[in-house]
């Protein structure tokens, strides 16, 4: 009797001198090959119209043995109806050999992303996730049929964007990378992804970094040296805690100064939810300072376009502040607001609504019932930041301040 697979089997499984194939006691035809080189896949096999076939479910680990098992069933299913998966797939392939170049990897990313991408997720990580695969992987591979990428490419490709600093963008497009692959191991137009067994690069640090009143200060201070428009953008991050595209890509249209209002509509956050953002009366006086710049309708905009260049930006704040502070980020920032609240004596419900949080306090039924929309909690809230802040300015800030006032 054919023995049932198991995680702990598959973890210690050798290689040997010639190809193997080790079948599954629990779905019948379902196979696991293993390559001389140690490269190993699934397959499933089975008759049809009265003839053997075969046919190639994708590489392990990349499918773990639970994927295997669901893959080969549904694939059995369908030949109970009469299909044959193997052939078809076959067919498929040949079609696209037929097509000349379209399974040229910068083709492949144009394919992932209209038929994937823009189908499935949202504009903004459609249009972040053209950026790295082309950026990265198109620009890289260009002319190569994706089946011709190896494994050693993909650790190639990985090393040369640690190399440059940025191992978390290393992380970003292997996950792109990954997903891509794993498409087009769907569609037929690969057999087996070279990402199977690729580790991301850098390990994923949770940050808790919150900048101290004195950081705070020296940042402020750094930013009204640095002057127009990234200095007074960077402000705005400390009074509001949004996040920096949307504050970067903020539209005059979006507010009303007069109802001290930010309206982010769903299509420029990361819910898919509008979010009502109240504006402090310090945050009313920086955007009242800001030049209107005719035919562009951002708040902070280079030409007719939003600002960017980030990177430089806190290159050159970094350089207005003391030496020894310790490192920081963007992002950092929405954290140190958050935290400020909760110092101040703000529920940890009306600082979700006002980073705009759908989980944690609102998650589940809860999110499905809870329709209050904190519209004057969040306005207190935020006033009593925004004097925190001032205090700060003026030296005036208690160390441990927990309070709340309207």
């Amino acid at each position: 009797m054919t023995k049932a697979l198991t995680v702990t089997f598959l973890e210690t499984v050798k290689p040997g001198a010639k190809r193997r194939e080790i079948p599954d006691g629990v779905v019948s035809g379902l196979y696991l090959i293993v390559q001389p080189s140690g490269k190993a896949s699934w397959a499933v096999r089975y008759r049809a119209a009265g003839r053997p076939r075969k046919l190639t479910l994708g590489g392990h680990p990349g499918i773990g043995l639970r994927a295997a098992r669901e893959l080969a069933s549904r694939t059995l299913v369908e030949v109970a109806g009469g299909s044959d998966p193997g052939a078809e797939k076959k067919a498929a392939r040949a079609a696209t050999r037929e097509r000349g170049d379209s399974d040229f990897v910068e083709n492949v990313v144009s394919r992932f992303i209209e038929r994937y991408a823009k189908a499935n997720t949202r504009t903004r990580t459609w249009v972040e996730t053209e950026r790295v695969l082309k950026q990265e992987v198109a620009a890289r591979w260009k002319g190569r049929r994706l089946s011709s990428v190896t494994r050693a490419d993909v650790h190639e490709m990985l090393d040369s964007i640690v190399d440059r600093g940025a191992p978390i963008l290393a992380n970003r497009a292997l996950a792109l990378f990954r997903r891509m692959c794993n498409w087009a191991v769907e569609r037929g137009i690969i057999d087996t992804s070279p990402c199977d067994r690729v580790k991301a690069p850098a390990p994923v640090v949770n940050r808790d970094r919150v900048l101290s009143d004195d950081e705070l200060k020296n940042l402020w201070g750094a930013c009204d040296a640095l002057g127009w428009p990234f200095g007074p953008l960077v402000q705005l991050l400390i009074l509001t805690g949004q996040r920096r595209s949307e504050i970067s890509e903020m539209r005059w249209a979006e507010v009303d100064l007069a109802a001290a209002t930010w309206t982010l509509p769903r299509e420029r956050v990361k819910n898919d939810q509008e979010h009502v953002v109240p504006l402090s009366d310090a945050a009313i006086a920086i955007l009242q300072r800001l030049p209107h710049v005719a035919g562009s309708h951002y708040v902070f905009m280079h030409g007719a376009k939003p600002v960017a260049g980030f990177n430089n930006v806190k290159r050159r704040l970094d350089a207005l502040m003391p030496a020894g502070t310790p490192a920081w980020v963007f992002h950092d920032l929405r954290r140190t607001f958050a935290s400020g609240c909760a110092r101040l004596g703000v529920n940890l419900p009306v600082i979700e609504k006002l980073l705009n949080h759908v989980s944690g306090s609102f998650a589940g039924v809860v999110g499905v019932y809870q329709k209050h929309s904190f519209a004057n909690e969040k306005t207190a809230a935020m006033q009593l930041w925004a004097r925190h802040v001032e205090a700060i300015l003026s030296g005036k800030a208690a160390s441990n301040v927990v309070e709340l006032r309207a």
